[in-house]
């Protein structure tokens, strides 16, 4: 597949002419939350969005529909987020609440995890890592150890046991582990669109787990990485940091204002 061009600020005379052409189509907006809508925290427990930020998404989520599409579980995040979106999807595009049969089938799949996480409970604690079980995804964090190697390298150990069946990636001080069958937000993106009837989407993501999304993208759909850490990244735009997120928001909620009512 060949890779994009390189990633421009979405402040720029090009990003502005995406966004307008996209915002005339229509499109959902979603959002990855925690580094894209809410700053990376010390203590997960700690995240939440701006009354900015919030205020912006509840006037927004008047004229198009919108969903956050986060690795926390669907009940962690919507405590965090000032108002009601018309979709959450959790667990990194596995939890939409639509199919409780697979749902239940992800969340055993992952009990073999579990037994080993709590058999080695004591090693993790050692080395500084937390274990949380969202049901549908388990994530190993390790921000705050001191033995950051070793966090990682135990890790490792543990999730390439035989007998677990299960995909597992990185993230910013985290390893998640899902089903090995479990959709990804790029799945869960695709299928918001058409169950919205949109036209195209805008995706705003910060992590390894929302570049799927970025590299299944239509041409019709604007991508937006928070960051430029990553010069591989499948996105089209770049905001340098969270901070970025409430111009953002109201700079979409100015051009729809110019395009008269939904």
């Amino acid at each position: 597949m060949e890779s994009r061009a390189r990633m421009q600020h979405l402040f720029t005379p090009a990003g502005e002419a995406a966004l307008e052409a996209t915002l005339r189509r229509r499109p959902l907006l979603a959002f990855d939350f925690d580094g894209t809508l809410a700053p990376i925290v010390a203590r997960p427990d700690d995240a939440r969005i701006s009354q900015a930020v919030a205020a912006r998404l509840k006037a927004l989520a008047v004229r198009l529909p919108v969903a956050i599409v986060t690795g926390r579980s669907v009940a962690d995040v919507r405590a965090r987020l000032g108002f009601e979106p018309r979709y959450i999807v959790g667990s990194h595009g596995a939890e939409d609440g639509l199919d409780s049969a697979s749902a239940a089938a992800r969340i055993a799949a992952l009990d073999p995890l579990r037994q080993l996480l709590r058999a080695r409970a004591g090693d993790l604690a050692a080395v500084g890592v937390g274990v949380e079980d969202k049901g549908q995804s388990v994530a190993l964090h390790y921000r705050l150890s001191r033995e950051r190697e070793r966090a990682r390298a135990l890790i490792h150990d543990l999730l390439s046991q035989p007998g677990l069946s299960v995909q597992v990636f990185a993230g910013k001080m985290v390893v998640n582990a899902m089903a090995a069958d479990a959709p990804d937000k790029a799945d869960a993106v695709h299928a918001l669109v058409a169950r919205c009837g949109a036209a195209c989407a805008l995706f705003a993501g910060d992590d390894v787990n929302d570049e799927p999304v970025f590299a299944a993208a239509p041409a019709t759909w604007l991508t937006v990485r928070i960051g430029r850490d990553d010069g591989a990244s499948r996105a089209q735009f770049f905001l340098d940091s969270p901070a970025e997120m409430a111009m953002l928001l109201e700079r979409m909620r100015v051009l729809l204002s110019r395009n008269g009512p939904a």
